[in-house]
């Protein structure tokens, strides 16, 4: 490339891409944090509204209680926990005392939640009395997984009616509740201990779309370094004017929602919106009545409020930034909603293994539809050869990108060979293929693993989504390979149509298709299903339905061979 960053000219004035992200605890960050807005909310959750100071306090006394049971620096808390403020107690909490939070999803099955705990070697977890999870991690706890459970109490931030609160036991003295935990850390003298920022923080679990999920490593450093890189960026874009109102939806145990959400917005002293899951009419009080000016989500929520009748008639003149993140966003469902709002949605990039930050679309200024912006400051993206990733690539041509960045994962846990081959000349090889152009923008293709080798030609299936999308009957859309006697491979695609549409046929969304992907790309399949399955964070997910053509050839011959 001619230019070895070319995005750089495009940045605000004041912005420079050499960041120096501070190497220090997180905890200090909050305690700053605390000390300059004592009395603002940070959360606002049901009926409870818990200050900067609050939280602090909230903090020790839960740090203090695990040091008083035992928790000794690096030693592992599992968070099995939805969004409610026990987890930004138990997070940081857990840090201050040295030790490493390992993030479940109470999305996860029971042997995927087995597999987490095993492979991290936690034995304490932290988990709420809301549904059915106590009774998972009871189920743990009986099997033998864990040694103590800590429970805390949802009501003690009101009720939320409908839902389901269950009694915490207080016959089984593995199980404490967490106003106890923090009793016994408010009558302690704790001696805090020095936290290495370097050391592991956080092992956060990727999806496991291949094979069982890795545990990434992250540390205060690393999740610090990805805060700095979000704040530089949009503090140069005049976005700290006023303290944020923010809306957080997202799960606070993904890394998306931890880093944006949780950290970001502690650092610049915004107040959380925090919800348990999202919900429209909540989502839409929110902006209109609490005057919400952040409201950060993942595509499926854009083509939800999309699909509101009258959303057009509705009042989003308080909101100041509109992000989507956690999946590339269809071209038309992002003009479709910034029509309504007026604002420009900032899509990005990142991952588990950058700890969110990656790319960024400026607020104004350059901007091309389709792509996912430009690296953050102090990310070094390059584009690389799918045969050679020590090549760099020039300008338009398809290729892996790679990333070298102070926020980048320190490696997946007790997985030494495959994070040896996840590095490339101190570059993270992320598996997601792209181009870069003159400016430095990045189109993002596909994730190398989906792309489909049809008749030789690479075949990446958002391209095709991306097309069907602009299908006026067509809600959400996933795109896989199958198996092609001629081919290899073709497309196929699992559509969920708008309500009050009807089912078409495959010549006809061909024909639809003719003018806009190539011959090679057309879908030589098609199937309308009620719903399409999604991961915890609301990503649209091939990964049950890969499973599911899979299996097809082998039901179809279990049931010849039992005909026969």
């Amino acid at each position: 490339m001619s230019a070895p960053r070319p995005w750089e000219r495009h940045y605000p004035p004041s912005l420079a891409w050499d960041l120096s992200p501070p190497v220090r605890p997180l905890n200090d960050m909050l305690s700053e944090a605390a000390a300059a807005f004592a009395d603002r909310i940070v959360i606002q959750y049901n009926a409870a509204e818990i200050s900067y100071a609050a939280l602090a306090e909230a903090v020790a006394e839960t740090s203090a209680g695990l040091m008083v049971g035992g928790v000794k620096p690096g030693d592992k808390v599992a968070l099995y926990l939805p969004n409610t403020p026990y987890h930004p107690f138990a997070f940081f909490g857990t840090l201050k005392a040295g030790g490493v939070v390992v993030h479940l999803s109470p999305l996860d099955a029971e042997r995927e939640l087995a597999h987490k705990l095993t492979d991290s070697g936690a034995r304490i977890l932290v988990t709420t009395n809301i549904g059915m999870m106590l009774p998972m991690a009871q189920r743990l706890l009986a099997a033998g997984l864990l040694d103590r459970i800590i429970v805390g109490d949802d009501k003690a931030f009101g009720t939320i009616p409908g839902l389901p609160v269950l009694s915490i036991p207080t016959d089984d003295p593995r199980i404490i509740d967490f106003a106890s935990l923090r009793e016994m850390g408010r009558n302690s003298s704790p001696v805090w201990p020095v936290v290495d920022p370097h050391a592991l923080a956080v092992l956060q679990y990727t999806g496991g779309t291949t094979g069982l999920p890795k545990g990434a490593m992250h540390s205060n450093a690393s999740l610090g370094a990805s805060v700095a890189s979000y704040d530089a960026f949009y503090e140069a874009q005049n976005d700290d004017e006023a303290p944020h109102i923010v809306i957080c939806v997202l799960p606070l145990f993904h890394i998306y929602a931890l880093v944006v959400l949780l950290l970001w917005q502690i650092k610049r002293g915004s107040t959380l919106l925090l919800r348990l899951r999202f919900d429209i009419p909540t989502v839409l009080h929110d902006i209109e009545v609490r005057r919400a000016t952040y409201f950060p989500g993942v595509p499926t929520m854009w083509i939800a409020l999309n699909n509101v009748p009258d959303i057009d008639k509705r009042d989003f003149s308080s909101l100041r930034q509109v992000g989507s993140g956690g999946a590339p966003l269809p071209v038309e469902v992002a003009q479709r909603f910034e029509a309504l709002v007026g604002k420009r949605i900032g899509g990005g990039w990142g991952m588990t293994e950058t700890a969110s930050a990656g790319t960024a679309n400026l607020m104004n200024g350059l901007f091309k539809e389709g792509t996912i912006g430009m690296p953050l400051p102090g990310i070094d993206v390059q584009i690389v050869s799918l045969d050679d990733p020590r090549r760099v690539l020039g300008f338009g041509e398809i290729g892996e990108m790679r990333v070298k960045a102070a926020n980048i994962f320190q490696g997946y846990y007790n997985k030494a060979e495959e994070t040896a081959k996840s590095f490339v000349d101190g570059y993270f090889l992320t598996g997601d293929v792209g181009s870069m152009d003159e400016d430095g923008l990045i189109i993002l293709v596909d994730r190398r693993k989906d792309m489909i080798i049809s008749g030789g030609f690479n075949v990446y299936p958002r391209i095709i989504e991306d097309a069907i999308y602009e299908h006026p009957a067509v809600e959400e859309v996933i795109v896989i390979g199958i198996e092609d006697e001629y081919r290899g491979q073709a497309a196929k695609a699992f559509i969920k149509l708008r309500a009050g549409e009807v089912e078409f046929k495959l010549d006809s969304l061909q024909a639809f298709l003719a003018d806009k992907i190539g011959k090679h790309e057309m879908p030589t399949a098609l199937e309308f299903r009620d719903a399409l399955p999604k991961t915890s964070v609301g990503k649209l997910s091939k990964k049950e339905l890969v499973e599911d053509e899979r299996r097809k050839p082998q039901i179809v011959k279990n049931l010849e061979q039992k005909n026969g």
